[in-house]
């Protein structure tokens, strides 16, 4: 189904749907966009749907209402984007109450995801099929795609070293940190998995992202194959265990799900030219914070970067105490000693461009760069990679079994 609504927007109105830590990041990267406004906030805590929109006006970022259903948001005329923020098991249900809306009559032109798109692939396709049916821009938030370092060195690499040297033919990515916020990301049939589904969709796409040609599609590159490798490194310990049971309120060492993975995927490019993406992901990272490493490697060149080797250092002596905190970079493990501190993590970690990217788009009546079908990308990839960590051999694509696929952490 086309998107009709094309009539340039001065501003963006944004609905928020959620409130959880990453609604509060997207709200503090929304300050450095222009021509958008949140006109509303909805959550299921009236408590946390209340603070949220708080918070937004304390910012200066519009009127932001706190609306007590999705279907009062979406049919108020207040908000012309819904911004899909809640956990990966109420997605779909919400997409096909914003999909039921719209056909209703309900006045918007768009809705973003946050990553991942869904738990599965089924899932994935159906997101997918929901929002083209309902007519509506979609776009799919994955934000180290916008980070800033990612943006200028594959400009650079493209631009300076590939015209001579030749396509880019490994990336690599790597995500860890100490252990999610909240005590769903740990419960797989919640979440869809564990770090895989968690981080590894960043990694995969981010990787797949700086192997692409400016301007191509994501399916410019043929998937392959993929090969996988999960385990249980840290949270099933005993101790470990008991800390999550006594913090979150989970039986992590009833049912666990990985807290480590490695996966290698295999890709051709038009020409028939081998690719290859390789991504590592951990809970089980214990330094300064959340640490993201990335790697491009051409004929002639190569690209890195790490997010914890910042221009700006603290260091704090013993004498020196506090309480924890989270105010030198996400994931923050502690409070002395010489720290790394992310200066901007809105803007380095990507948030801030990739709202900019996709509110320009809607406000316009444009598709963005990067949507539910490359969501849906990210998931056959994802599935791929732990139907090859279970079956404990290599999958090759396209696997009909992954349209139904169920990650074993999950079922």
């Amino acid at each position: 189904m086309q998107m009709q609504k094309v009539t340039e927007l001065p501003i963006l109105r944004v609905g928020l749907i959620g409130s959880g830590f990453i609604a509060a990041f997207h709200l503090q990267s929304m300050v450095g966009v222009r021509n958008v406004s949140i006109g509303g906030v909805y959550s299921r805590s009236v408590e946390r749907r209340t603070r949220i929109a708080e918070k937004a006006r304390s910012l200066g970022l519009g009127q932001a209402h706190a609306f007590d259903s999705i279907e009062a948001m979406a049919m108020s005329g207040e908000v012309d984007a819904l911004w899909l923020l809640t956990p990966n098991d109420t997605r779909l249900d919400i997409m096909r109450e914003i999909h039921r809306l719209t056909k209703a009559g309900a006045p918007l032109r768009a809705v973003a995801c946050e990553k991942p798109l869904a738990r599965t692939l089924a899932e994935a396709r159906e997101m997918l099929a929901l929002v083209e049916d309902a007519g509506l821009l979609n776009g799919y938030l994955e934000n180290q795609l916008f980070s800033t370092a990612v943006m200028r060195g594959k400009d650079i690499i493209w631009r300076r070293a590939v015209p001579q040297g030749g396509r880019p033919y490994l990336a690599r990515a790597a995500e860890e940190h100490s252990g999610p916020h909240e005590p769903w990301f740990w419960q797989g049939e919640r979440q869809g998995g564990g770090v895989l589904s968690d981080m590894m969709c960043h990694s995969v796409e981010v990787a797949r992202f700086m192997l692409t040609a400016p301007g191509a599609t994501r399916d410019t590159l043929r998937l392959v194959s993929a090969s996988a490798t999960t385990a249980n490194l840290k949270w099933t310990r005993p101790r470990y265990a008991a800390d999550l049971r006594t913090r979150m309120g989970i039986d992590f060492a009833k049912r666990p799900v990985e807290d480590f993975a490695r996966g290698i995927l295999a890709m051709e490019d038009a020409d028939g030219y081998q690719l290859m993406i390789e991504a590592t992901t951990s809970w089980a990272y214990v330094g300064a914070g959340l640490r993201i490493q990335l790697e491009l490697l051409g004929p002639e060149y190569s690209m890195e970067f790490s997010s914890l080797s910042t221009g700006l250092k603290v260091f704090l002596s013993r004498a020196v105490t506090g309480s924890e905190g989270e105010d030198l970079v996400e994931k923050q493990n502690a409070e002395q000693g010489l720290m790394p501190v992310v200066e901007d993590e809105a803007g380095i970690y990507g948030y801030t461009d990739e709202n900019r990217h996709m509110v320009e788009a809607f406000r316009r009546g444009l598709s963005p760069a990067e949507t539910f079908h490359d969501g849906v990308g990210v998931m056959e990839m994802l599935m791929g990679l732990y139907r090859s960590a279970e079956l404990g051999q290599t999958i090759h694509f396209p696997d009909p079994e992954l349209e139904h696929y169920v990650p074993l952490v999950a079922r």
